[in-house]
């Protein structure tokens, strides 16, 4: 049978920041909400710090044993997408764990191919027309 495709993956980079937050903090998870701004962003947390709600939904472990969520409302509009957890120079806003080491964690994201989808037991999102209606500037 073939493998799953991972819902959720990190780039070398994110890895060894989250390596070093990991000796300074103990356990985490990352939890991705759909907030404005930086609420936008991946969120890293110590384990003891952040409750996952009911409504969160589980997409994999990033390292060895980094759980990684996102908001039951985010679920839907993402399913279609790996997220590809990065790490770059920035400060960003928030709780999140990285905030005063200089770089923050970002979320870059692929379409699965319609291969992976169908593993997943997803189907192609469709696309929607998109229609730009201009006022007519004779009326």
């Amino acid at each position: 049978m073939p493998q799953l495709p991972a819902r959720v993956t990190a780039t070398e980079i994110a890895l060894t920041l989250l390596g070093e937050l990991r000796l300074r903090h103990g356990p985490l998870l990352f939890h991705q909400s759909g907030g404005c701004c930086d609420g936008s962003a991946p969120m890293c947390f110590s384990v003891s710090d952040f409750k996952v709600g009911q409504h969160d939904v589980f997409l994999g472990v990033l390292g060895e044993d980094t759980p990684v969520y996102i908001g039951g409302q985010q679920f839907p509009l993402w399913r279609h997408t790996q997220l590809i957890i990065d790490a770059v120079p920035g400060r960003g806003a928030g709780f999140s764990l990285e905030a005063p080491t200089g770089r923050r964690f970002l979320t870059r994201s692929r379409v699965f191919d319609p291969d992976e989808l169908a593993l997943l037991g997803e189907t192609p999102p469709t696309e929607a027309p998109i229609s730009c209606a201009l006022p007519d500037p004779t009326a």
